[in-house]
């Protein structure tokens, strides 16, 4: 594929994203802010039941010991969750819910797993600069190391676009996928330290996560740019990087082998 062929690409895959998100509150009074009130309101939820009433102690990340402290904690966390989710969610209908498209013989299919997994991302980076505003607020100081969140979105990014494509195309064939995806995040969810920190793993087990979960790397990381100041879990995001490119491949490989038969199921 040439270079012309490259940016017209791109050129249509800016447009879908934008339609998409245009499309997503159309006719709401408040439009695309919503988005960070919905991370707000799981960051506030999240923060009362972990923080106030099962009191879930601040790991040492040179913030106060507070409820506002522990919630700029959390947020850090869900934030790449909250990206993933939403994105992995969306994508599973993006080839189904696009019957139009599908049939056009010299429409790029590729493109639309693609189109949740960046609208969704966009939508987060709302969310991440409120963080960044309430964490200059509180300490007065923001760490350099914020300029390294650009490294860990291209694994993040690598990891939703791969389970995306998979889900995508595999939703064709089996419509029960978008419905098992929610059994299988509610798993992850608490499989993963978002909500509560990681020393409260077992030592055994400790590992094991960081190794086998890419998004619990994602998330130490987030919090070690945005609040500690210094990548203390470059190992865990070495192997995350490696998993999530892994999973990439694997979910565009079996998007195209599945691609042919896209027109003939929907």
């Amino acid at each position: 594929m040439d270079n012309e062929q490259w940016l017209v690409k791109l050129n249509l895959l800016k447009i879908l994203v934008q339609r998409d998100l245009e499309a997503r509150y159309k006719g709401s009074i408040i439009g695309n802010l919503w988005p960070l009130l919905n991370q707000l309101s799981q960051l506030l939820i999240y923060t009362y039941v972990f923080s106030i009433i099962l009191k879930v102690k601040l790991p040492a990340s040179g913030l106060p010991e507070n409820n506002f402290s522990f919630g700029l904690w959390l947020f850090a966390g869900l934030l790449p969750w909250i990206a993933f989710t939403n994105g992995f969610i969306q994508a599973a209908n993006s080839v189904v819910g696009q019957p139009n498209l599908v049939k056009k013989v010299v429409f790029p299919l590729t493109l639309l797993p693609l189109v949740p997994v960046l609208s969704s991302f966009i939508e987060s980076t709302f969310g991440l600069m409120a963080a960044i505003v309430l964490l200059a607020i509180s300490s007065d100081t923001l760490h350099p190391t914020l300029l390294l969140l650009p490294c860990v979105w291209v694994t993040q990014l690598l990891l939703t676009a791969g389970f995306g494509y998979l889900v995508a195309g595999f939703t064709v064939f089996l419509r029960d996928i978008p419905q098992t995806q929610s059994v299988v995040l509610n798993l992850w969810f608490y499989l993963t330290p978002i909500c509560y920190p990681a020393t409260v793993i077992p030592e055994q087990w400790r590992e094991w996560v960081f190794w086998c979960n890419p998004l619990a790397a994602i998330a130490e990381v987030y919090r070690d740019l945005l609040l500690v100041g210094e990548l203390r879990h470059l190992g865990e995001w070495a192997v995350a990087t490696a998993i999530s490119a892994v999973i990439f491949s694997l979910g565009i490989w079996s998007y195209r082998k599945l691609r042919p038969a896209f027109a003939d199921v929907i």
